[in-house]
């Protein structure tokens, strides 16, 4: 068990989710409002994704990265910056001419994906480490080996350390592969991705699988989509981990209740807190993942 707890909170990611809940939020000055309210509430990191502000669509818009972290240090809020690195990734193939890219399509190469990273030099940023058939239909994440090894270089060039986003065991392997080849410095922080179709399914015993797979010495968390989301943060501080929540994975405080960033993260506390552990602060979450102090 993990006594000691760092609590991500993803706060709005790029998925269908903003019709279906009046609390996600879209403009940069929402997103850093909700990274206020999470840290407040106790998530030492944010995790941090941005959406045009007109139609509330995905975006990777360097610009807007930039105004929700700058938002996010106007209030001097002491929180852990989390930028995903995973937009550009999408290919939406035509079934029956698979040549043929359909609307929803956003695939560029590894290093195009870094830009804001680049720029604004993040605590962390994301490393999505394989492709995946992403749900039903033809949509498939996209990043290839090589993308990898470029992406993985060009982050340990910069100084930043990437989360590694792990969707199944596969992929995992992979992200050691990527140490062993001196493309990961130490300590590597992986994050657990359960219940996305068609990845790992939101199972105990996989999760007890991926962690024992894990290389020694990794920091690492997991989340599971839905109503799994609060039942995995027990999950995870048992087999020894830390936790995310947020509204990029799930939308309800309870059945029918829609949830805020905030209510989020206070049920995250109140789960950790009854199973004895401790929350982590910002400052103990940096020294745990191995990152700078806060300047």
């Amino acid at each position: 068990m993990n006594h000691e707890v760092i609590i991500t909170c993803a706060l709005t990611g790029a998925g269908d989710t903003v019709r279906r809940s009046p609390h996600v939020p879209v403009t940069p000055e929402q997103i850093a409002a909700s990274a206020v309210e999470a840290a407040a509430a106790g998530a030492a990191v944010v995790h941090i994704h941005v959406r045009d502000p007109e139609t509330g669509e995905p975006s990777r818009d360097p610009r807007l990265y930039a105004e929700v972290v700058g938002r996010i240090k106007e209030t001097g809020t002491d929180v852990v910056i989390n930028l995903t690195a995973g937009m550009g990734g999408d290919l939406v193939i035509d079934p029956d001419r698979p040549l043929r890219q359909l609307p929803g399509t956003d695939l560029v190469s590894g290093l195009e994906r870094l830009p804001h990273v680049e720029e604004l030099l993040p605590d962390i940023c994301t490393l999505d480490c394989g492709s995946l058939n992403f749900g039903d239909g033809s949509n498939l994440y996209v990043s290839t080996p090589d993308m990898l090894r470029a992406g993985a270089k060009r982050i340990q060039e910069l100084g930043v350390r990437p989360e590694l986003e792990i969707f199944d065991t596969g992929q995992l392997w992979f992200a050691k592969q990527l140490l062993a080849e001196g493309l990961l410095d130490d300590p590597t922080v992986f994050q657990l991705c359960m219940g996305i179709p068609w990845g790992a399914p939101a199972d105990p015993g996989v999760l007890q699988s991926m962690v024992h797979m894990l290389p020694e010495g990794a920091r690492w968390a997991s989340f599971a989509l839905g109503r799994m989301q609060m039942p995995w943060v027990a999950q995870s501080i048992l087999l020894g981990g830390h936790v995310r929540v947020g509204l990029e994975d799930n939308l309800y405080l309870s059945k029918g209740v829609r949830a805020t960033n905030g209510q989020l993260v206070e049920r995250a506390v109140q789960i950790t807190e009854l199973l004895g552990a401790t929350v982590a602060t910002p400052d103990r979450a940096r020294a745990l993942l191995g990152l700078k102090p806060r300047t």
